[in-house]
């Protein structure tokens, strides 16, 4: 069953966003001013490629969404830190509604549309643990009588980490999180055009199956003041403790995560 994960490397979607601007031009000024884009860069490098790269499971697909107006400079960058990752492929498009977007783009890295397929998202801070893909393939089979009587299933994968890279290493612990898309998998029937994208991470439960596993750390959620969460005024402070030594070796051995490394992408 092919797998097909998706990241929105900051593409200014129309909609999809928790803190609204008033035109495409306001917000690409936000996603590509300098900060932002340099704390993105190094989340992605640090966090969610090393747990790409380790998957023991390498069959899969790993979409890259990114404006076609992403500033050459941006794009060449990013290439240059997926050069390594064969599962990458990088697709730009015009700023456009979110979901319907969204979804065109996953269903034209289906190989087959008729056949079924498991769907994953993740965010530019976001990481999967080394064994997600094997994983989601050996518990979609688990519940082959399930799927087959439902169009689309959701995988939640509850336990993880949320995580703060800084220059001074790491701060972060574990957590558990139900229907947080950076822990989910969505199997899909052949034929079924809709998409892990569009839903409501939280909602899913509303509109198919969820099963829930909570025996191992599977995800870690990057946590910065960029976070698009973190924008409005609502938003809850999170005060995270240095990373233990038991989380940094969890860290090191489920998601390839290092102190070291974090620091020397930092620095």
């Amino acid at each position: 069953m092919q797998a097909i994960g998706l990241c929105r490397f900051s593409w200014p979607a129309e909609g999809g966003f928790q803190v609204e601007h008033a035109s495409i031009a306001e917000r690409r000024a936000y996603l590509y001013s300098k900060a932002r884009m340099e704390q993105r860069f190094r989340t992605f490098e640090a966090i969610t490629l090393p747990g790409l790269r380790g998957q023991t499971d390498p069959d899969f697909t790993f979409v890259l969404l990114i404006d076609e107006a992403l500033p050459e400079a941006h794009a060449e960058r990013l290439l240059a830190l997926v050069a390594d990752l064969p599962q990458a492929v990088v697709v730009a498009r015009p700023p456009g509604p979110h979901r319907a977007t969204c979804r065109e783009v996953l269903n034209a890295a289906r190989h087959d549309p008729a056949a079924p397929c498991l769907q994953f998202r993740l965010d530019d801070d976001d990481t999967v643990a080394r064994d997600f893909i094997a994983r989601i393939r050996a518990d979609a089979a688990m519940l082959e009588g399930l799927r087959s009587r439902n169009r689309l299933v959701t995988l939640d994968y509850n336990r993880g980490y949320i995580l703060r890279p800084s220059a001074e290493g790491l701060h972060g612990e574990e957590t558990v999180l139900n229907s947080y898309p950076m822990g989910m998998a969505m199997c899909l029937q052949g034929g079924v055009t809709q998409s892990i994208m569009n839903f409501a991470h939280g909602k899913v439960a509303r509109f198919m199956p969820v099963v829930s596993f909570t025996d191992s750390a599977m995800f870690v959620r990057g946590h910065s003041d960029f976070n698009d969460s973190r924008q409005s005024s609502r938003a809850r402070p999170v005060d995270l403790p240095p990373a233990s030594p038991e989380t940094l070796a969890v860290l090191r051995e489920r998601f390839g995560i290092t102190a070291d490394h974090v620091r020397s992408v930092f620095a």
